[in-house]
């Protein structure tokens, strides 16, 4: 009996052994299949950082996209309308006006190789000169592009914001399909080239003092655009059909900054371009310099840059290189128009001028002076 009971305590213990070590391993196991394996745990850490990662570069991406449309909406407002018809500068002019004046035929003062000159009559009794521009590079599409009218336009518009008495200001434009037409004041007595052709017929007469005031009034005109503008514009095309004399024989310098707009000008052949801008292209305000310094030869000597003396041996091969050797002979009077000669202390004046035209006329840029340091060369040469 004893037996019997020790071998039932002995099997209940066994039972009860296994039953533990089999709930032992089944927790193992759940704890094992809860718990994260280091492998699982690296590939979860990629995924939160490539995320991250993604979700800079869409915001960087979003952000500069953002910005780039909000640029071009901002350039797009502030960029210079392109406007249709007439634009008017002067309150004198109205737009129906002009374009009825415009639309009859006027009379031709004169033409270029950039356009032809008309003098107008508006309904109101008021007297213009309109320049007809050339159409742009006979109307290529590029240069038909709305960018380029547009340019030309941002052009014009700074042009007629010029205001000083040497200066003949735009006061209105029309852009038409393929040109531009300009609006200016009428000057009646016509360009310096006009009187000085008057001269060589004996049709008019030119004392030194109006001579001498017409190179002030120039340069003047000059240091404006240097030195007082801002930024500097340049002339580009200075001869003396384009310095226009009022009544008084006051110059105003006209088509400022035109060639600029204009390439297909042809300079070479005017004779008052300088020698810098067929060497290499450059043009600066020395250069406005060279061709001041040639109308001021012109002035002088009653002679044009193309006179075919200057093609003679006597003549030195160009009116700057005959002058200087004038000057270094000392025989500079022998240069002088005839017709202006009289008074010594006049004379004086004229010899100077001569050494000032030399200067003007110098191969390098460099050694000419500047338009302000003109002004005052050639106003101690005279009261103005």
């Amino acid at each position: 009996m004893e037996k019997m009971r020790s071998c039932r305590i002995t099997l209940g213990l066994l039972v009860l052994l296994c039953f533990h070590q089999t709930t032992v391993v089944c927790k193992e196991r759940h704890i094992r299949r809860l718990s994260p394996q280091p492998q699982d745990f690296k590939i979860g850490f990629k995924r939160v950082i490539l995320s991250i990662v993604l979700g800079i570069l869409t915001g960087l991406i979003g952000a500069l996209l953002f910005a780039f449309l909000i640029k071009i909406a901002v350039q797009y407002i502030n960029q210079t309308p392109f406007l249709k018809g007439p634009v008017i500068f002067s309150p004198r002019i109205s737009s129906k006006t002009l374009q009825s004046a415009l639309a009859n035929e006027n009379q031709l003062l004169g033409s270029s190789s950039n356009g032809k000159y008309y003098k107008t009559v508006l309904d109101n009794g008021l007297t213009v000169a309109v320049k007809v521009l050339e159409p742009l590079d006979g109307g290529s599409p590029e240069r038909q592009s709305k960018s380029v009218k547009r340019r030309i336009q941002q052009e014009l518009e700074v042009l007629a914001s010029l205001r000083h008495r040497h200066l003949r200001s735009v006061r209105a434009y029309v852009r038409e399909s393929d040109r531009f037409s300009l609006v200016y004041d009428y000057m009646p007595m016509g360009s310096l080239e006009d009187a000085m052709n008057g001269v060589r017929e004996n049709h008019l007469q030119l004392r030194w003092d109006v001579r001498l005031r017409i190179a002030v009034g120039m340069i003047k005109g000059l240091q404006y655009l240097h030195f007082i503008c801002d930024p500097q514009i340049l002339h580009y095309n200075l001869k003396p059909t384009n310095v226009m004399l009022d009544a008084e024989y006051e110059p105003r310098l006209a088509d400022c900054g035109l060639a600029k707009l204009m390439p297909n000008i042809d300079r070479a052949t005017s004779g008052y371009c300088a020698p810098e801008c067929f060497q290499n292209c450059r043009y600066t305000d020395k250069s406005d310099i060279y061709s001041f310094g040639m109308i001021l030869g012109v002035l002088l000597t009653g002679r044009y840059p193309t006179d075919p003396f200057f093609r003679e041996a006597a003549g030195g091969g160009s009116l700057g290189q005959w002058l200087q050797h004038l000057q270094q002979a000392g025989e500079a009077r022998e240069a002088l128009d005839k017709s202006i000669l009289g008074e010594e202390v006049e004379e004086d004046e004229m010899l100077m001028a001569v050494r000032i035209t030399v200067v003007c006329l110098s191969d390098l840029p460099a050694d000419r002076p500047s338009s302000d340091e003109l002004v005052t060369m050639l106003t101690q040469l005279h009261s103005f």
